[in-house]
């Protein structure tokens, strides 16, 4: 047999509907394993974020800082 373009090719048109709902499901396919990379990276950053937390040291408040009190003379 040899080949042909026939042998490769179908010559039916596609319907304008079919042409539609195979591109909806193309993108949404597309649009799925993308949503799920997403989330697959974000649980990985979260747990990388609380690893890093948990063994940084516990960092203390900053100290506050004292008023100085300023004494008014009476005859001002």
């Amino acid at each position: 047999m040899t080949a042909t373009k026939d042998a490769f090719f179908i010559a039916t048109k596609m319907s304008a509907r079919d042409k539609a709902e195979a591109t909806d499901h193309t993108a949404r396919a597309i649009i799925a394993d993308e949503a799920k990379l997403r989330e697959k990276k974000t649980e990985k950053l979260k747990a990388l974020r609380l690893q890093r937390q948990a063994e940084a040291e516990p960092e203390l408040p900053a100290p506050k800082r004292k008023r100085k009190v300023s004494i008014k003379s009476a005859g001002q």
